[in-house]
This record gives structure tokens, C-alpha cells and sequence, in this order.
């Protein structure tokens, strides 16, 4: 039987695929299991404490080992400058500790969990259909309720367009450097020693167990919280910026299906549902679904958000055979009674 390294294995993502590959794999679950993510509620049944920057631990877990299963990380936009450091020693020194740990152990395939996040602003065209590539919206702009990206010479608002996986990389915040950085790590790591890596660029993850009260968490877990306390979610910008949301029990079918394909080289894919949503869609669905009140558009914007970020699936479907099965109606339907973990975070995340 095949021998997985899961890492993460306690996290919202990591939990789902855990319970995705068991039926078929020899699953090693791992988790550092930081406070700042889980709580301080200690050991978990069935997954060892091992932080992937400790390569002699490593070494022991990989006994075995076929593939391996990258979640660990430091999630989230980041709250504030003070994060990177966080950010770089969990996402970045880890993955690369865990790829020289790989290496020692002549383990040479790898999944790893990416993000949407690594192309900063998605693709966009104006009315002539030309690609434009906008610079990153300005603070002056933002502050007039000037939310939509604009051609840089003309001015007129542009239109979004579906990202492919050879699109730019431009990643605006910490969060979107260090997955980046993995990305990067994963590559080098896959050119030296021939292995292969399988990067899932997830788009917004929602789903069950997702982490509650925390600004680390997805914003579809903020507005749940906020109607469970019976106030109105709050939308910010103008709640026009179109995204798409992908449940997590198709991100872990996802991961079932990468390590079983055991694609050569190095091969980024989209993990997404291919049916864009707004974000004031994705609030008024909870409200709707919670019986609560309305959300509120709030104007409020966070620096290093991106205003339109829209997958193409066709790449995951020819290479891995990946179609998402919970569309977001569904899914946001069924999202706004499932339960949400109950450890909650003591903090930001520690270096």
C-alpha cells in the first residue's frame, strides 16, 4: 500500500483529506498543531506533533514514506506587517527543510497545497477585448470608493478574465509571498532531484470544521460568525468582487487524485469550482440560508486584497481529472449550519 505524508493533518484542509486518503493509502498524519491555529488543547489522537522545521523529526516520519501530502502552513492574509517573520519561518524555512528531509529520505513526489493567491490580481480585458495587467490599486483610490481596476492609460474600468496557470505570478501580500515561496522551493527542489511536484492552487476554500472568530480565517467563516451573534456580515468594498469558492471536501478529492496520478515534473493546476460568485452573493446567501439579517456593505477594504480573482479548471480536468461536485449554492447552503472547529486561536501566529 502506498505511504502518504500528511502534513497539516490537523488543520480545517488538512483534516478533510486525511479522512479522503485513508480508505486507500497508508496515511502518516502530522501537525505541529501551534496554538495560534488550534488552541491550546494538546495532543490529537491519531496525529503525531512534529513541525515540518524539524528536519530530525522528519527524518523518523518518513520512514516509508512514497508521497507526500504538503498542508502545513500559516494561513491567512496576515493582520499586520509584524506577521512575515511567521509567515517565512513556517511556509517558506518549512517547506524547505521538509523537501531536504525528502531528499535524505529518497521520498520523491510531493502534493503541495498552494494558493490563488500566488497571481495577486487575477486577468483582466478592456472593451476592445485586449489583456490589460493593472498595478496594484492605490490607497487614494480605495479611500474614494474607487474599487474596480482601471487601464492604466485610459482609465476605463476593466473586465475580468479567467486565469490560467501560465499567468504572471505577482503575489500582494505576506501570506501570497510565502506560498509563493513554496512554490518556488518545490521547483528547484523537483529540477535537482527529478522528483515531481503537483502544486493545487486552491481558490476560496469553505466547508465544515472550517476555524471560527479569528482573522485569520476565510471571510465565508467571518460571516458565519457574525450571523450566529445575529448581527449583519460585513461586506467590504462595494461586495462586487467576483471570486470562487470551493468546497473543502472537493479540495480533498483533489489531493486523493494528485497522488494517485503522479504527474512527472513540475505541474501547477487550479483547484476551483469554475462558477464565480461575489463576495456580497456569498453574505447574502448566509443570510438567507441563517434566516439573518442583511449584510452590510461597508466600503472598509483591507491593503493587499485583490479586487477580481477567477479560475479557469480545464488544466486540473486534463491532467488529474478533477471537476468540483458542490457548486456554491449548494455548498453556501449547506455551509451555513455545518459545524465550525471549535478551537479557536490564542493569537497571531508565532515565529
Amino acid at each position: 500500500m502506498t505511504r502518504v505524508l500528511l502534513t497539516g493533518a490537523a488543520g480545517f484542509i488538512g483534516g478533510h483529506i486525511h479522512t479522503a486518503l485513508q480508505p486507500e493509502y497508508d496515511v502518516v498524519a502530522i501537525d505541529a498543531l501551534l496554538p495560534s491555529a488550534h488552541g491550546s488543547g494538546g495532543q490529537i489522537e491519531g496525529i503525531a506533533t512534529v513541525d515540518v522545521r524539524d528536519r530530525a523529526a522528519l527524518a523518523e516520519v518518513l520512514t516509508g514514506v512514497d508521497v507526500v501530502c504538503h498542508q502545513a502552513a500559516v494561513v491567512g492574509a496576515g493582520v499586520n506587517a509584524a506577521d512575515a517573520p511567521a509567515y517565512a519561518s513556517h511556509n517558506d524555512f518549512g517547506t524547505a527543510v521538509l523537501l531536504a528531509a525528502m531528499a535524505d529520505a529518497g521520498c520523491s513526489r510531493l502534493v503541495l497545497a498552494s494558493s490563488m493567491v500566488v497571481y495577486g490580481e487575477g486577468r483582466y480585458r478592456n472593451r476592445a477585448g485586449e489583456q490589460i495587467a493593472p498595478g496594484p490599486r492605490s490607497r487614494g483610490d480605495l479611500d474614494a470608493g474607487q474599487f474596480d481596476n482601471t487601464d492604466p492609460n485610459t482609465g476605463e474600468i476593466l473586465d475580468w478574465a479567467l486565469v490560467h496557470e501560465d499567468s504572471a505570478l505577482q503575489p500582494r501580500s505576506t501570506y501570497a509571498a510565502s506560498k509563493l515561496a513554496q512554490e518556488n522551493y518545490a521547483l528547484a527542489w523537483s529540477l535537482a532531484t527529478g522528483g515531481s511536484v503537483t502544486a493545487l492552487r486552491y481558490h476560496n476554500v469553505y466547508g465544515p470544521h472550517m476555524p471560527r472568530n479569528t482573522p485569520y480565517s476565510g471571510v465565508a467563516a467571518m460571516f458565519r460568525s457574525s450571523l450566529e451573534a445575529g448581527r449583519a456580515p460585513q461586506v467590504y468594498e462595494d461586495g462586487r468582487q467576483a471570486r470562487d469558492f470551493v468546497h473543502v471536501t472537493d479540495i480533498a478529492r483533489a489531493n486523493a487524485l494528485s497522488v494517485a496520478a503522479a504527474l512527472p515534473g513540475f505541474t501547477a493546476l487550479n483547484v476551483s469550482s469554475g462558477q464565480p460568485i461575489t463576495i456580497g452573493e456569498v453574505a447574502a446567501a448566509l443570510s438567507d440560508a441563517c434566516h439573518g439579517p442583511a449584510p452590510e456593505i461597508t466600503g472598509q477594504y483591507r491593503p493587499g486584497d485583490v479586487r477580481h480573482i477567477v479560475a479557469s479548471p480545464e488544466l486540473a480536468r486534463e491532467r488529474i481529472g478533477f471537476d468540483a461536485s458542490v457548486g456554491p449554492a449548494d455548498g453556501l447552503r449547506e455551509f451555513a449550519t455545518a459545524p465550525l472547529r471549535d478551537a479557536e486561536g490564542t493569537g497571531a501566529p508565532s515565529v
